[in-house]
C-alpha cells in the first residue's frame, strides 16, 4: 500500500469478503461485516502509525559507555549490535531485589524465545536485566528458553537512563530501539505508553500490543479480563 494508491472503503472490502460459516444468521453476518470493516481500518491505522514511527527524526545520541555482563563475558553497548545497524533492547523486570521475575515479562519473553532467530535476520536483539548474569541464566534454564540473549546491567546505569529503573527504586519494563549509522549510535524509539496514558478501566499497555497472549485472548468472548494475569507456574 502506498500513499498514491486510492483505498476502497473498508465496508466495501468487508462485504466483498465472501466468507460464511455453517448455520450463521443474517444478523450475525451483518454484525461480522461491520466488525470486519473496523478490523480493516485498524490494520490501516497500524500501518500509518508504523510509517510515522519510521519517519521520526534522529533521536538522542548514546554518549555513555554502557557495559553489560553476557554469556561470553563483558560486552559494550556497541557489541550488542553485532553486525546489524539496528538494536532492539527489552528491559526485563528482574532486578536483584526481586525474589522471582515479573510473570508478565516472563510470559512475553517466553513467546519471543522462538522468534529470536527470525528477529536476528533483520535486527540485533538483547534482553537486559539488573540481576547478576548467573541468576538470569539459571532462570533461562528453568524456563526452558533456548534463544533469548540475556545480559546483566550490573551498574543499572542503562536501565536508569532508558526508563527501566525509576527514581523510586522500583523495577519496570522497557522496550527501546537504537540505530547505528556511520558509527553513531542513537536512540530511535521507545515505548512511552504507561499508567499516565492509560484509558479508564484499562491496564497501561502499548499499541500494537507486544504480547501474543493478549492478541489471542482479545479474539475471544472472555477477552483479557482486568483481574487475570499470567503466572510463573500453574
Amino acid at each position: 500500500m502506498t500513499a498514491a494508491e486510492p483505498l476502497k472503503p473498508a465496508i466495501e472490502l468487508a462485504r466483498s469478503n465472501g466468507v460464511r460459516f455453517p448455520n450463521e444468521s443474517e444478523e450475525y453476518r451483518q454484525a461480522r461485516d461491520a466488525l470486519l470493516a473496523e478490523e480493516i481500518e485498524l490494520r490501516r491505522h497500524i500501518e500509518r502509525v508504523a510509517e510515522q514511527r519510521r519517519a521520526l527524526p534522529p533521536g538522542g545520541k548514546v554518549k555513555k559507555h554502557y557495559m553489560f555482563d553476557g554469556p561470553n563475558g563483558q560486552a559494550s553497548f556497541e557489541d550488542l549490535f553485532d553486525d546489524k545497524e539496528t538494536l532492539v533492547v527489552y528491559s526485563y523486570m528482574f532486578g536483584p531485589e526481586r525474589e522471582r521475575p515479573c510473570p508478565m515479562c516472563t510470559s512475553l519473553l517466553s513467546s519471543w524465545d522462538g522468534e529470536v532467530p527470525d528477529i536476528r535476520q533483520r535486527v540485533a536483539f538483547a534482553v537486559v536485566a539488573r540481576s547478576p548474569l548467573e541468576r538470569l541464566l539459571a532462570f533461562k534454564k528453568e524456563r526452558g528458553w533456548h534463544n533469548l540473549p540475556l545480559f546483566s546491567d550490573p551498574t543499572g546505569e542503562f536501565s536508569r537512563d532508558y526508563h527501566a529503573w525509576p527514581a523510586d527504586g522500583s523495577d519496570d519494563a522497557a522496550f527501546n530501539v537504537f540505530t547505528r549509522r556511520d558509527g553513531t549510535i542513537r536512540h530511535f524509539w521507545g515505548g512511552e505508553m504507561s499508567q499516565a496514558t492509560a484509558d479508564p478501566g484499562q491496564d497501561p499497555r502499548g499499541a500494537p500490543d507486544l504480547m501474543p497472549l493478549w492478541t489471542i485472548l482479545d479474539s475471544t468472548p472472555e477477552g483479557r479480563a482486568p483481574d487475570w494475569y499470567p503466572r510463573l507456574n500453574y
